[in-house]
């Protein structure tokens, strides 16, 4: 018997990791049959969709197609409200948490990107060995589905460092950080062979604050900041649990100033490439 496969619509698909704003869209058509005084049953039939995909795109378990954008809007009164907030609607990025992921959209576009971190390699120069015994060691513990997302989600970030080569990517971290042995000797040999492959090509710029800097002009903490294709500037900074977006030109330009004192407190990029190189040898 030679088996049959039947194509399910978009709608149909369930999203295996739902999106603020598809929850948020699904609010909105519940919030607006409700107001029309619809049963989901009644509001299916008139969508000519099954009550189950009405009860999941309320939900925001499940991406709308167009058809079913438009024959709700056509059901609940035609306002447009459904039709522009559709225009918003993005699926979830397995890997990344929550308070991250507007970010990582932006650095897809942006003009320029620098970072300092003191705590641990930088995501976009991790190696996979080092990004999954980091992930491995995340409490509460993920599963094998959720780490594999993670390690995908961190990996291709790092693509658009080789597929965006005119735009500068500048790092800063702190000497210490290479000395934590995350996954043992060999698994920082081959991260240090790994961020001295990312960083050479001449629009990456990696900065070692060496161990002797003492106080430097970055001691509140990791940041990154960036410029967006317009010239806005905006930085990110991260704790436990949480992450923001700053965008207030003034505590911008603060983080910018500092960030630019802190290039002249670190080495050189030759240094730099030196020092990793001679903490490889003496793992």
């Amino acid at each position: 018997m030679v088996p049959v496969t039947v194509a399910v619509p978009r709608a149909e698909r369930k999203e295996p990791h739902p999106s603020d704003s598809l929850r948020t869209f699904g609010a909105v058509v519940q919030g607006l049959r409700e107001h029309a005084g619809l049963s989901r049953v009644e509001f299916a039939d008139l969508v000519r969709y099954s009550k189950h995909t009405v009860e999941s795109v309320e939900q925001g378990r499940r991406m709308p197609d167009e058809v079913f954008v438009e024959r709700a809007e056509q059901a609940l009164g035609n306002t447009g409200a459904l039709r522009k907030a559709a225009c918003h609607l993005t699926r979830e990025e397995a890997g990344l948490a929550a308070w991250f992921r507007e970010w990582a959209r932006l650095e897809r576009d942006a003009a320029s990107l620098s970072t300092y971190e003191c705590r641990l390699v930088p995501g976009l120069l991790q190696s996979a060995g080092y990004a999954r015994a980091v992930f491995e060691s995340t409490i509460p513990l993920r599963s094998g589905e959720e780490l594999a997302a993670q390690l995908a989600a961190r990996m291709e970030r790092q693509a658009m460092m080789r597929e965006r080569p005119t735009v500068p990517f500048s790092f800063i971290v702190e000497e210490q950080v290479f000395w934590r042995r995350v996954g043992g000797a060999e698994g920082m040999r081959g991260l240090i062979d790994h961020v001295l492959e990312l960083s050479a090509p001449r629009n990456v710029s990696l900065q070692i604050l060496p161990l002797t800097s003492g106080l430097h002009s970055c001691l509140d903490g990791p940041v990154q900041l960036l410029e967006t294709p317009e010239g806005q500037r905006l930085g990110y900074s991260e704790g436990q649990e949480s992450g923001r977006i700053i965008a207030d030109p003034k505590q911008v330009g603060v983080l910018c100033q500092r960030y630019e004192t802190l290039r002249s407190q670190a080495l050189s990029p030759t240094d730099s490439r030196g020092l990793l190189e001679q903490l490889r040898g003496e793992l």
